[in-house]
This record gives C-alpha cells, sequence and structure tokens, in this order.
C-alpha cells in the first residue's frame, strides 16, 4: 500500500468512520434509549416555546439563516470559495480542505439519517422536509463546516488579534443556523447540537489531514523558487533516469 493510501485511510477514512459511528450512536440513544430521560425529556416543550414566539419579523431573520444553509447555497459558496482560495494562494491545499470537510460532513449526515428516523417536533412546521429525517440536522451541519471552515482558513492568515476575532465572528452563522431550524419547527435541541458535533469533527479531520504541512502526500518535494508560502514543487529526477 502506497504512502498517500495509508494516509488517507489513517487520517481520513478512520476517523470518518469513527464519527459515523459515534452519530449513530448517540441517534440510538437519542431515539431508543434515554426518551424519557432529561434532557430530552423537556425537548418538546422548548420546541412548542419556540413557536409560540413566532413573528413576522423573526420569521423573515429564520428564513434568511435557513437560507444560508440550504443545500444550494452550501455548494455554490464552498465552490467560490474554494476557487478564491485556488486562485489567490495558488494551491490546492486550502481549497481542498473545505470542500473535503463539507463533503464529508454531508457523507455522515446522510448515513446517519439512513440509521436514525426520528419524527421532526410536534409543532407547526414552517419547511417542507421528509417527516422523518430530524437527527441530526443537515442544515446546522453543513453550515459549521462551511463557515467554521472558512473562519479557520481567514484566522490563519490574520494578523492581529482583532482580525482573528473578526474572522471567528463566522461562528454566528452555524449557532443561527442552529437556532432558526428549532424556530422553524424543524429540529429538535439534540438534533442541532448533534450536528455541531458532525460538521466540527469534520472540520477536525480535513484540517490535520490536508492543512498540516508536515503530512507529505506524494513523492519527495524540493522548495520551489518563486511560489508563495513554501508551497512545494516535485524533486527533479535523477540524471539518466
Amino acid at each position: 500500500m502506497s504512502d498517500v493510501a495509508v494516509h488517507v485511510a489513517r487520517r481520513v477514512l478512520l476517523p470518518i468512520a469513527l464519527l459515523l459511528a459515534t452519530m449513530v450512536g448517540l441517534g440510538l440513544l437519542v431515539t431508543k434509549v434515554l426518551t424519557r430521560s432529561w434532557p430530552f425529556t423537556v425537548e418538546d416543550a422548548v420546541n412548542r416555546e419556540l413557536a409560540g414566539d413566532r413573528t413576522g419579523g423573526w420569521n423573515d431573520v429564520s428564513l434568511v439563516f435557513s437560507t444560508l444553509a440550504s443545500t444550494q447555497l452550501i455548494v455554490v459558496v464552498t465552490v467560490l470559495v474554494a476557487l478564491v482560495l485556488r486562485l489567490v494562494l495558488h494551491r490546492w491545499r486550502e481549497p481542498l480542505f473545505l470542500c473535503a470537510a463539507v463533503s464529508a460532513q454531508a457523507l455522515v449526515f446522510l448515513l446517519t439519517t439512513i440509521a436514525i428516523d426520528r419524527k421532526r417536533p410536534t409543532v407547526s412546521h414552517m419547511d417542507v422536509s421528509p417527516p422523518t429525517s430530524s437527527f441530526p440536522s443537515g442544515h446546522t451541519s453543513a453550515a459549521v463546516a462551511l463557515y467554521v471552515g472558512i473562519a479557520l482558513l481567514l484566522a490563519l492568515r490574520a494578523k492581529s488579534t482583532v482580525a482573528k476575532v473578526a474572522c471567528w465572528s463566522l461562528l454566528l452563522v452555524p449557532i443561527g443556523v442552529a437556532l432558526t431550524r428549532m424556530y422553524r419547527g424543524m429540529h429538535h435541541p439534540s438534533d442541532v447540537v448533534a450536528s455541531f458535533l458532525n460538521g466540527g469533527t469534520c472540520v477536525v479531520i480535513m484540517a490535520r489531514a490536508v492543512l498540516d504541512r508536515s503530512v507529505k502526500w506524494g513523492r519527495a518535494k524540493l522548495p520551489s523558487i518563486g511560489r508563495p508560502d513554501g508551497d512545494v514543487a516535485e524533486a527533479p529526477a535523477p540524471a539518466g533516469s
């Protein structure tokens, strides 16, 4: 087995498989084992309280945040940001990291929803979705992977503390999405909490696998003159080869 295959298996496939097993295990606990245990016994009350506080203004705000995490917009923003990163940085690590984090959370989310059929909260639903796809929240998971991933990339390049704090303010987007999905009657609190675990873990996994510059991909490489930030080029082949 090549070094690249070993690297992918050890740093990507195995952690993602463990995350999937954890998500399915949590789903089974929530839906089969702990349904009559606190805090899961008060989740319906939380959803009813949020639904009872709906107003026209908050409905509009919730629609904005829900749209920010819609599948179509997540895909578009991911592709556009990845293209900008490639054009600006002239390397593949950052765009690959972002695309991989978003794709990984989507895979874990999809397989988890296949294994766990949880009914949505017993309140009026403001969006159209399958009735048994409540655990976890796909909107929240995607928002965490995308916007936290972007925040991480920006913070790594920020020079001042103020700039770093500004970068991490993107965390407000997935938090807003999580509150929005509960407000709109689409998910229980535990659904969105599990989604933070899914999206956040995928960001960490892909950061370790792709952004870590101590990890070498492929053949031995030498520094390339004129490439920014230590990007590398392949070592020249020996004479006579």
